[in-house]
């Protein structure tokens, strides 16, 4: 069975940091992309970072760059976001997602992590 596995979620103070990991096991096929992306309460989902297996680049999202960090470790199929100098804006729960080669789509999904930025 497919599954992304994250950790690392928490609270933090403004202008903290956290580290979110993600896990991958059981994949079928081989990953084209993994990503990070966000759903704060009564928000749409929205995309935060990804980065390719092939090492072409990372990809993020306006308000996180500079502050967001993806990276990979491809023998582990395994995704983490450094995130620094937090915002309460970032407060959401954090998901990590897959795309595999045949379908190029994020079609595993994790379970999600709970981010929250508060003084």
């Amino acid at each position: 069975q497919e599954q992304l596995r994250e950790s690392g979620g928490g609270l933090a103070q403004p202008g903290g940091s956290l580290t979110l990991s993600c896990v991958g096991s059981g994949f079928t096929g081989d990953i084209y992309v993994m990503g990070w992306f966000r759903q704060a309460p009564g928000k749409e989902r929205e995309f935060v970072a990804s980065v390719s297996v092939k090492g072409t680049g990372a990809t993020y999202e306006e308000s996180v760059k500079g502050r967001f960090t993806i990276s990979m470790d491809n023998a582990r199929n395994a995704v983490y976001l450094q995130m620094i100098r937090l915002k309460p804006e970032d407060t959401a729960v954090y998901y990590c997602a897959a795309a595999t080669e045949s379908t190029r789509t994020y079609d595993i999904w994790g379970q999600g992590t709970q981010v929250t930025v508060s003084s």
